[in-house]
């Protein structure tokens, strides 16, 4: 397709507004490396969790949920809608303990919790592990997607359209975070969220009406279920056909074995950029970015009623217009990005390619602020140069900046798809959750719990994957048989298991952490009281903490809160409307309980503060 010179002007406002921002907020953010990576710890709730749904809005996404509809249903979207309770966990449970903590990255925490050269060893290894190799591998699929979004809108090859990804947008991403750090971050996320969400609810009308409308879309899908025979299930099912049995492996069904490990295992069990159990990530840094507590609470709440409320339903909507517009497709990622070329008026172009880009662009720049703030924060300022001024260490961090844009050039490159690049992420991070939740809860986890975690769940995943030793074996390819999806089940329950079982041995094994460091982490956090009752005898001076019965309760009716208005607002878009009503008013009263919650809990805190004072 041929961009018109309004195209090419929508394109350029929409770098020239990213790049005013950077420009806007580089003196703001080169004072310090704090006010670089957290804000100077100012920001209010609705910029830190606005901010935090634009990040986890990549250029893949669109794509990926087109295709797990495509071939699952709706139902296979509980691949990502399963992490909610992780979430929702991090709301109530752990967003007041990760801003009480002061930290400046997630990796300190490593040496806040724990002693010696373990703890070193752990701070450094995780701030290039997850800092460069995972965050490139993050990159590098997020860029894979936009190369086939680039491609696919302006008719040229992939080659070309990785090189204009490559030297164009990754470093004129990378020139304006490095310009206006996370301030610069934000803002642009803001403006970028706004876009995109326009771009996908434009899309998803364009598409429902070049189906024929909502009632005949829904109609020919009903039809294409019946001409596939019996075996097919309803597209537009919330969940999956549990009569079908564990692997079923029929049309449009997610098997009720993978659903199963989603919902009961995945949400506490795997790590995962932006759903990591506890918090982490740049999730922890848009926490550590509030201005206080409650801002810190809020921001990751908005988030989560954003992120799996709010936000899906356009990319779903368009996903079953594919299926209606383009049956049979072998790429069925590609569903999406057709609808949107062939159906969206050629005069909204280059707004569309805008949009892509702005989604591409909020991924990479928290990406790369992030993945910085380890490399910095956590590598190079605590093993190489200790006692360097700040100035010192925002050059550095702006450097550090355009080693990642390097860095990920190169692996987008080698990356053969999408899928295996989140497939790897997913797996090496299965069964390492259980000790990022107790960590916090439970003051006998050490830092050879973390240790001994990581490194079980990547060296289970290696030999389960190892195709050449079960040909030998068993004479097939793969140890575990089956559909996709239900291979990946029986793998991440099986590296679950064993990594479980490794850190759980090894911590009882090993010696705790030292009781100062205990005291001095109990004295600051103030986690609940009831895993750490050796601790707390040691320090009567500070009040217990006793709220995780009333947190666990929050977590419950957050959850119930979401998941209803996610499914109320599907029911609506299907034209259901008392089941649609009925759950947004089941959302309506758990969201009332919620905020109750919240409001009792700053009472408390706000008259123990007063108590503090007073001592």
């Amino acid at each position: 397709m041929k961009l018109t010179l309004l195209d090419w002007a929508a394109i350029a406002g929409y770098l020239l507004i990213t790049l005013l921002l950077g420009l806007y907020f580089r003196r703001k953010s080169a004072q310090s490396t704090a006010d670089y990576f957290v804000s100077g710890r100012s920001v209010s709730w609705w910029l830190a969790g606005t901010s935090m749904v634009a990040t986890t809005f990549a250029a893949d996404t669109p794509l990926a949920v087109s295709g797990l509809v495509y071939t699952q249903g709706i139902a296979g979207n509980w691949l990502w809608w399963s992490f909610l309770p992780s979430g929702m966990m991090t709301v109530f449970l752990f967003a007041r303990l990760w801003r009480r903590s002061g930290l400046l990255t997630d990796v300190q925490f490593a040496e806040m919790r724990y002693a010696g050269k373990p703890a070193a060893f752990l701070r450094g290894f995780r701030a290039v592990y997850l800092g460069l190799l995972m965050n490139c591998l993050i990159l590098g699929w997020v860029t894979k997607a936009m190369v086939s979004i680039v491609s696919t809108v302006l008719g040229v090859p992939d080659s070309t359209s990785l090189a204009i990804c490559i030297f164009f947008l990754m470093p004129f991403t990378g020139f304006y975070v490095s310009l206006g750090g996370l301030w610069g971050v934000l803002w642009t996320d803001l403006f970028q969220f706004i876009l995109k969400m326009g771009i996908v609810i434009g899309v998803a009308w364009y598409g429902v009406r070049a189906a024929g409308g909502m009632a005949a879309m829904l109609a020919k899908l009903e039809a294409m279920r019946l001409a596939a025979g019996p075996h097919a299930s309803s597209i537009t099912s919330l969940l999956p056909d549990f009569s079908r049995g564990w692997t079923s492996e029929a049309l449009w069904t997610l098997p009720v074995l993978t659903f199963v490990v989603h919902l009961c295992v995945q949400w506490w069990a795997f790590w995962y950029p932006g759903a990591e159990p506890g918090g982490g990530g740049y999730i922890a840094q848009r926490i550590f970015s509030a201005r206080d507590e409650r801002h810190g609470l809020l921001s990751v709440l908005w988030f989560n009623v954003a992120h799996y409320a709010l936000r899906p339903w356009p990319w779903i909507l368009t996903a079953l217009a594919a299926v209606v517009l383009y049956p049979g497709l072998k790429q069925p990622e590609r569903g999406y990005m057709l609808v949107a070329t062939n159906h969206v008026p050629h005069a909204l172009l280059g707004i569309l390619l805008a949009g892509f880009m702005a989604a591409f662009m909020s991924t990479i720049a928290t990406q790369f602020n992030w993945g910085s703030s380890y490399l910095i924060e956590d590598f190079y300022r605590r093993f190489l140069r200790r006692t360097e001024s700040e100035a010192h260490y925002v050059m550095a961090s702006r450097m550090a900046t355009f080693l990642l844009v390097v860095a990920t050039a190169f692996v987008s490159w080698k990356l053969v798809s999408i899928t295996e690049g989140w497939k790897i992420v997913l797996e090496v991070g299965a069964g390492t959750g259980g000790v990022y939740l107790l960590r916090w809860y439970w003051w006998r986890i050490n830092a050879w719990s973390e240790i001994s975690a990581m490194t079980a769940a990547l060296v289970t995943t290696l030999l389960l994957n190892a195709k050449p030793l079960w040909q030998v074996l068993l004479g097939r390819p793969q140890l575990f048989s089956g559909s996709d999806p239900v291979v990946f089940a029986k793998t991440t329950l099986a590296t679950t298991g064993i990594t479980t079982v490794v850190w759980i041995l090894v911590t009882l094994l090993t010696r705790p952490e030292p009781d100062g460091v205990l005291l001095a982490f109990y004295r600051k956090v103030r986690p609940h009281a009831a895993g750490w009752k050796r601790v707390a005898a040691l320090a009567p001076e500070v009040p217990p903490t006793r709220d995780l019965g009333a947190n666990l309760l929050s977590w419950v009716l957050g959850c119930a809160m979401v998941y209803a208005a996610l499914f109320g607002i599907g029911e609506l878009c299907f034209q259901r409307w008392g089941f649609g009503l009925a759950l947004l008013a089941v959302s309506a009263a758990a969201a009332f309980l919620v905020n109750a919650a919240i409001q009792r809990t700053a009472r408390e805190m706000s008259a123990q503060s007063t108590v503090e004072t007073a001592r």
